[in-house]
């Protein structure tokens, strides 16, 4: 799936966010949107097949970059391991700053993107099984709903905590047009069904090269719903870890992913949507000429890239990189980080840009040669579910073999000596620190110091409580930075949401 097309069809609103269907799928054709209406919509497969493109859009909405910034940074900089030279992206300043505020544009772009796809998703869900075609492909189709549904509520009420539950299509005479928040505890448990409910139905393959959601995409987010709720902030039970390790087994065991040898193989246009890669946002440069991030993995005009936009708009916080063990191979050069780049101007000359900046997801050919890049954005890889294993399977029996494993195969590649001997308690931060050096920046970081009530300290390389930590530049932590606050716009078009705590 990496060509990208444009498909319209009807408009749904859900509160104050008009939705409009726009797909992503490499066989479509235009359609003329004149013809639509929705008593005539949904009657055949091809609209069905439509009405599922239309969901994988915003899987791209808080994705790129700009002199803006860009909305996926939010939960990196509330890391404290990312930084910015980007002084007008005053949104990643103030979150950096632990300033956040109600009117940030990050986690509004969040929450009107995320929804949009919900409203898209429910849309499908309602109207798909009153179509006639054949049986098999309907609950693909289903499945992949109920799948993207799943994973834009997961963000959801991980980012901001008690959202409105919306599950069914919503007009302007519906009762949840202004929805009240939700429990978490009844947005895990729609969560959890609906990724159930693909397992059971769906038939959906255990991969798909093509860039949809597979079977091994939703047992991967199951595993790490279960994960979740073992943790903060419903601590639902051990059981959960019971789940998760299962679950992650059934993807490890399916023997269908790998980890890559090598790590360039993860910034590759030749192995997206293979090996290590589970799912990925699709992007393609015959559709749309790059897919923004590039720009802000680039020094603030240092000169060294084709492309004119060189933002510095994200960058590695020092301190984390150095906190790496001693001869680990994701810190050299041009392997996860990057200090020296040829110029523009003249490639025989190599500038020491004063600061690690992040390799993982570099397109060199884009920078050097082309201007332009499609590489897909990753959102699992395989090296994920093992740490899901191994810490689920840790805190169910201890340091087991095949725990050590998993955690020791990720080890193996960075060239590190295998972790043995440990307690269980060893090998619980082990494995923390282990992911959070394999997953950095990757949108993982935040989510698991909030799901932990953990956070990194790199000038240590220990773990202490997240309310009080102290970035290495300054700010602590409260308590609410536990959540984001809600979108102001929210608050004002809707009388029945309340703001998070502190905000």
């Amino acid at each position: 799936m990496k060509t990208i097309k444009r498909i319209l069809a009807p408009i749904v609103l859900l509160g104050s966010f008009a939705i409009v269907f726009v797909g992503c799928e490499d066989f479509l054709t235009e359609t003329d949107p004149t013809s639509f209406t929705m008593d005539n919509y949904y009657t055949q497969p091809e609209h069905a097949r439509t009405a599922i493109s239309a969901i994988y859009q915003d899987l791209r909405a808080v994705r790129g970059g700009g002199f803006g910034g860009a909305a996926w940074m939010m939960t990196e900089f509330q890391t404290g391991l990312a930084n910015t030279e980007l002084g007008q992206a005053i949104h990643s300043i103030n979150i950096r700053n632990l300033q956040n505020t109600s009117e940030n544009s990050y986690g509004e772009t969040y929450w009107n993107s995320h929804y949009r796809g919900i409203a898209n998703a429910n849309v499908a869900i309602a109207n798909i099984p009153g179509i006639e075609m054949n049986d098999a492909e309907k609950n693909r189709l289903l499945g992949q709903a109920r799948f993207l549904r799943a994973y834009y509520y997961f963000n959801l009420v991980r980012l901001f905590g008690e959202v409105p539950l919306v599950d069914e299509p919503v007009d302007l005479t519906s009762e949840q047009l202004a929805p009240s928040r939700a429990p978490v505890a009844d947005i895990y448990n729609l969560i959890v069904s609906d990724l159930e409910w693909v397992e059971q139905n769906s038939g959906l393959p255990f991969k798909d090269e093509s860039g949809r959601v597979s079977m091994g995409a939703a047992k991967t987010l199951l595993a790490k719903v279960y994960l979740t709720m073992a943790g903060y902030p419903l601590q639902a039970g051990d059981q959960y870890y019971e789940l998760a390790r299962d679950k992650a087994a059934e993807v490890i065991n399916s023997n269908e992913f790998y980890l890559f040898d090598d790590y360039a193989d993860l910034r590759n246009e030749s192995t997206e949507n293979t090996g290590e890669h589970i799912f990925m946002v699709q992007y393609d440069t015959d559709i749309i000429n790059h897919n923004g991030l590039q720009f802000v993995l680039v020094p603030y005009n240092q000169g060294i890239s084709l492309f004119s936009a060189e933002t510095g708009g994200i960058y590695a916080q020092t301190e984390f990189v150095n906190s790496y063990e001693d001869g680990d191979k994701r810190t050299q050069e041009k392997e996860f980080y990057y200090r020296e780049f040829t110029l523009e101007s003249d490639r025989s000359q190599t500038r020491n840009l004063g600061g690690w900046y992040i390799y993982k997801w570099m397109d060199p050919i884009a920078h050097t040669e082309t201007a332009v890049s499609g590489l897909n954005w990753p959102l699992y890889r395989y090296a994920e579910v093992s740490f899901i294993y191994a810490e689920a399977s840790n805190e169910v029996s201890g340091p087991t073999t095949t725990a050590y494993d998993a955690v020791n195969a990720i080890r193996s590649r960075a060239e590190l000596d295998d972790l043995q001997g440990l307690s269980q308690d060893e090998f619980r931060e082990a494995i923390w620190r282990e992911k959070w050096h394999e997953m950095s920046y990757e949108n993982k970081t935040w989510y698991d110091m909030v799901r932990l009530r953990q956070a990194f300290n790199a000038n240590t390389g220990e773990f202490e409580d997240y309310v009080g930590h102290t970035f290495v530049y300054g700010p602590t932590l409260s308590e609410r930075e536990l959540l984001f606050p809600i979108p102001d716009s929210e608050l004002r078009n809707n009388e029945n949401l309340t703001q998070n705590p502190g905000y």
